[in-house]
C-alpha cells in the first residue's frame, strides 16, 4: 500500500507564496514521476507540472515562471513553489506519484494520488 500526504495549502493574498510539499510512504520500491495537478470548480482536473526521477521538469503554460516543482528522492518527497500567486491559481491541488513496489514476489506499477490541498488566492 503506497499514501501520498500532501500539506502546505492555505490562504494566501494575490501575489504571495505558498510552498506545497507531497510526502509519500509505504511498500515502495521505486518513485518514478512525480506531479501536481489543480482542480477548479465546475473544471476539469489539470496538469499543473511533473518531475521524473531524474529530474526533468514538465511546467504547465499558465504556471511558467511563477511555479517550480522539486523533488528529494532520498526523503521519497515532491514539492511546488508557487509565487505571485494569482485568483485564478485557487483550487484542489493533487500530488501523484506513478510507483513500482513489490507484493508477493511481484513487481507492479501503480498511479497513486494525494487527498488533496486546497489553495485559495484573494484578489
Amino acid at each position: 500500500q503506497v499514501q501520498l500526504v500532501e500539506s502546505g495549502g492555505g490562504l494566501v493574498e494575490a501575489g504571495g507564496s505558498l510552498r506545497l510539499s507531497c510526502a509519500s510512504s509505504g511498500s515502495i520500491f521505486r518513485i518514478n514521476a512525480m506531479g501536481w495537478y489543480r482542480q477548479a470548480p465546475g473544471k476539469q482536473r489539470e496538469l499543473v507540472a511533473t518531475v521524473t526521477s531524474g529530474g526533468n521538469t514538465n511546467t504547465a503554460d499558465s504556471v511558467k515562471g511563477r511555479f517550480t516543482i522539486s523533488r528529494d528522492n532520498a526523503k521519497r518527497t515532491v514539492y511546488l513553489q508557487m509565487n505571485s500567486l494569482k485568483p485564478e491559481d485557487t483550487a484542489v491541488y493533487y500530488c501523484n506519484a506513478d510507483v513500482t513496489y513489490i507484493s508477493g514476489g511481484y513487481i507492479y506499477t501503480d498511479d497513486y494520488w494525494g487527498q488533496g490541498t486546497q489553495v485559495t488566492v484573494s484578489s
